[in-house]
C-alpha cells in the first residue's frame, strides 16, 4: 500500500476515479441531467481554486518566512527545484480557476449580469471580479518578477532583488483579496443573497 502512495499520478488517478464513483452514486440517486455538467464544472473548478489559494498560502505562510532561517547553501534548491515547480502549478492553477469560474457563470446564466453587479447575483459577481484581479496579478505582476527573481530570467543583482520584493508585495496584496473573494464565492449560495 505504500508503494501506491509514493506516486502522485497513481493518487491523481484514484482520486479521480473515486470521483466519478461519487458522480455514479449521485447519478443513481437521482442526479437530473443539467445538473451533472454544472457539477462537474464546479467540482473542477473548487479543485483548481483550491490547488492555487494553497499555494499562495504556502509560499506566503511557509517558503517567504522560512528563507531567511535556511542557510545559503542551501537555498538553490529552493530557489531553483521547488519554488518553480511551485509557481507553475500556482499560476496555472490560477489560469484554470478563473476561465472555469467564468465558463460556469456563463452556464449558470448569469456571467454578464455578476460581472455588472445586477442584484441576486452581487455577491459571486464581487467575487468574480476579486478572483479576476488576483488572477491578473499572477500572471501580470508575480510571475514576471519571479522569473526574474529566481534567475529564470537573466537580470543584474538589483533589479533581482527588487524583483522579489515586488513579486513579494504582490502576492500578499493577492492574499488580503484573497479573503473576501472567498467570502464572496461562498456566501453566494451560502449565506448572502444579494
Amino acid at each position: 500500500m505504500g508503494k501506491f502512495f509514493e506516486s502522485l499520478s497513481r493518487v491523481l488517478i484514484a482520486g479521480v476515479v473515486l470521483a466519478v464513483i461519487a458522480f455514479l452514486i449521485l447519478h443513481w440517486s437521482g442526479f437530473n441531467g443539467d445538473v451533472y455538467l454544472k457539477f462537474i464544472l464546479r467540482a473542477i473548478h473548487v479543485w483548481f481554486g483550491v490547488l492555487w489559494i494553497g499555494l499562495l498560502y504556502y509560499f506566503n505562510f511557509v517558503q517567504t518566512p522560512s528563507m531567511p532561517k535556511i542557510p545559503d547553501e542551501q537555498k538553490p534548491a529552493i530557489g531553483k527545484v521547488i519554488a518553480p515547480a511551485a509557481l507553475f502549478y500556482f499560476r496555472w492553477a490560477a489560469a484554470f480557476t478563473m476561465l472555469l469560474g467564468l465558463i460556469l457563470a456563463g452556464v449558470n446564466g448569469y456571467l454578464i449580469q455578476a460581472l455588472s453587479f445586477q442584484p441576486g447575483v452581487t455577491t459571486i459577481g464581487l467575487g468574480m471580479w476579486l478572483g479576476l484581479i488576483m488572477g491578473a496579478n499572477v500572471w501580470g505582476v508575480i510571475w514576471p518578477n519571479q522569473k526574474k527573481a529566481l534567475g529564470i530570467v537573466p537580470v543584474d543583482a538589483d533589479a533581482k532583488k527588487a524583483a522579489a520584493r515586488i513579486g513579494m508585495i504582490a502576492s500578499r496584496v493577492n492574499v488580503m483579496l484573497s479573503i473576501p473573494m472567498l467570502y464572496c464565492m461562498v456566501g453566494q449560495t451560502h449565506a448572502v443573497t444579494g
